[in-house]
């Protein structure tokens, strides 16, 4: 969400083009009925970005029962797709609803002032409600009060499982439940999908117990405060049983906070997870169990920040690592030790440029996820008295 209406204020820009404030998504698994100053300061937005493109919350009245041209733009595109293809339909419609918008705009080969544009909308225009802030930074307090924590984004949520076919640690009942409901959603595109496969390619979100071995093989020990991140567990509190066995001081949002506090947001997906997305920022480590948007989106936030510790899960090498031990071909302490070799380097957030592949720009290194072009990075051999 966040990341496509960055993309959107840039492409207005660079079309010299007015932009309606975005529509948020409510056709979504969760149906979430907010409206884009649900979840966002919209007075900010507009205010905060006037010298850059002009922003206006609604359809002007000359437009209203007017039949909009409705597109989505074609995904990674760089600046010449929209100024030759995309400019000659705006002069002829006038107005376009671009009724898709996540990554639309390439990662890379783009001005440098469009690529800090992107990151002044992200890091300065997008503001969460004065309401969901204040709750989040109360949130943050909290778990600082009571020492340094972790942030777990533990995507073990029934439409993460749906969406992408993984079942593995599921009883057969649960399986068969999460295929009819990935049948049900026509945009969830892929329907036969081998989940033992998948896992082993390391395209599923760890499993609760999963993730408690690799918690163990990192080091994290049973006194880390740890922040859950994530909606409704799939199997609820019985799938947690082991990580809260591992890990007394295991926490949600919904632990710290009075019922009342948290009432409003009851049943706003977005908004929740806003909520979760301000303390994964804060927290001293932060570690998802899937590399999705909002593990990306936080990830870009925190090197933005000062390049605080995320790590990146190797899901591929510790599904390997994770069957070798559970046949006892690896004792734990091999399997410890293959998992932090797993994890040296650019998986700990370290100060890295992206990752470049001209002719594959999915497989590229996301730009939320590492805005190097706005993060100023000085030698200390340039430094003088």
């Amino acid at each position: 969400m966040r990341a496509a209406i960055c993309d959107m204020v840039t492409i207005a820009r660079l079309l010299n083009l007015t932009l309606v404030v975005p529509e948020l998504d409510k056709k979504s698994f969760w149906a979430d009925p907010s409206e884009f100053e649900d979840v966002f300061d919209i007075n900010h937005f507009i205010d905060s970005l006037r010298d850059e493109v002009r922003i206006i919350r609604s359809l002007p009245k000359r437009y209203h029962g007017h039949k909009l041209f409705q597109m989505p733009p074609v995904s990674w595109s760089n600046d010449k797709y929209y100024l030759h293809k995309l400019l000659p339909r705006f002069r002829k419609h006038k107005v376009i609803h671009f009724n898709r918008s996540d990554t639309r705009l390439a990662n890379n080969g783009l001005s440098l002032h469009l690529q800090r544009l992107r990151c002044r909308v992200n890091f300065q225009g997008l503001r969460f409600t004065p309401r969901i802030e204040a709750l989040g930074a109360k949130l943050v307090r909290i778990l600082q009060q009571r020492g340094t924590f972790v942030a777990l984004h533990l995507r073990y949520e029934m439409d993460m499982l749906a969406f992408s076919g993984c079942t593995h640690g599921c009883t057969q009942e649960e399986a068969q439940e999460l295929k009819k409901i990935r049948y049900a959603y026509p945009w969830w595109k892929e329907k036969e999908i081998v989940s033992e496969e998948r896992r082993v390619q390391g395209r599923c979100p760890l499993t609760p117990e999963e993730t408690v071995s690799v918690l163990k093989a990192l080091g994290f020990h049973k006194d880390t405060q740890m922040y859950i991140a994530a909606g409704d567990i799939y199997g609820g509190e019985k799938r947690l049983a082991l990580l809260k066995e591992s890990f007394p001081r295991i926490v949600k949002k919904e632990m710290l906070l009075d019922p009342k506090e948290l009432q409003r947001f009851q049943n706003h997906s977005s908004q929740m997870a806003a909520l979760d997305f301000i303390v994964s920022v804060a927290s001293d480590t932060f570690i998802p169990t899937y590399y999705g948007n909002m593990a990306k989106v936080v990830e870009g936030h925190r090197r933005y920040l000062g390049f605080k510790k995320t790590i990146l899960l190797n899901r591929k090498r510790i599904v390997e690592l994770l069957d070798l031990h559970e046949n006892k071909t690896l004792s734990w302490d091999q399997f410890a030790v293959s998992v932090k070799e797993a994890h040296e380097g650019r998986r700990m957030g370290e100060a890295t440029h992206r990752k470049v592949i001209s002719d594959k720009p999915k497989e590229e290194d996301y730009f939320y996820a590492n805005p190097h072009e706005c993060i100023s990075v000085v030698s200390p051999s340039t430094i003088t008295e």
